[in-house]
């Protein structure tokens, strides 16, 4: 069995000495590098290299620059996601994200983990663990998701927050570890206009 299927089937693997996956990441970061040296006004360019970069990509994506990955192909996103400056996805797994995603800035997406003792872990050892993020989530500025993590649709996660456990559908969660504060209703709404009053202001989710 080769490194990259034992890290496909979530065994530990060696990511650092095999040539498969040395290469691939290579590859992928020559290409967020171009990406993120290309400026705004060059749109449809950077949409091209992002495609070739994302294993799908809906309509209506916009990642600001800087943006980095380690594979790039096992990131697949759907429709009018929104990604702030400074994001990046450890996708030695699959990550996927839903329709209407918005990442604040400085946010982080981890599925590698390596091994406590510290013989397995200097070894270059690891683990990946896929991220699943439903629809219409919302992430605050600075939050990192650690491996394995599912998140449901229409939760919105606060900023600075670290999720370590899976998050429900439609909650509101914030926090070091992440934690759960209430339920989201339908009727209520995370859009923000100039007449809301600071104090309004659920600061904890404000990206």
């Amino acid at each position: 069995m080769t490194e990259k299927e034992k890290r496909d089937r979530g065994q530990l693997y060696d990511a650092n000495t095999n040539p498969e996956l040395l290469e691939e990441m290579s590859l992928c970061k020559e290409k967020c590098f171009a990406y993120n040296a290309l400026p705004i006004s060059q749109a449809k360019e950077r949409e091209r290299l992002l495609r070739s970069l994302l294993g799908r990509m809906g309509v209506e994506v916009c990642i600001h620059s800087p943006f980095w990955c380690d594979y790039g192909y096992n990131i697949a996103v759907g429709n009018r996601l929104f990604i702030n400056h400074n994001c990046v996805i450890l996708d030695a797994a699959p990550v996927t994200f839903g329709d209407c995603v918005f990442i604040g800035p400085n946010c982080a997406f981890y599925t590698a983990t390596h091994p406590l003792d510290v013989k397995r872990r200097n070894e270059g050892l690891e683990w990946a663990y896929p991220i699943h993020v439903g629809s219409n989530v919302w992430f605050g500025g600075g939050v990192t998701v650690l491996p394995g993590i599912t998140i449901g649709d229409g939760t919105v996660v606060g900023a600075g927050s670290v999720v370590t456990h899976n998050l429900p559908d439609h909650v509101l969660a914030y926090g070091n570890p992440c934690k759960v504060v209430r339920r989201i209703e339908e009727t209520e709404s995370c859009n923000r206009t100039r007449s809301t009053k600071p104090q309004e202001l659920d600061w904890e989710v404000w990206h």
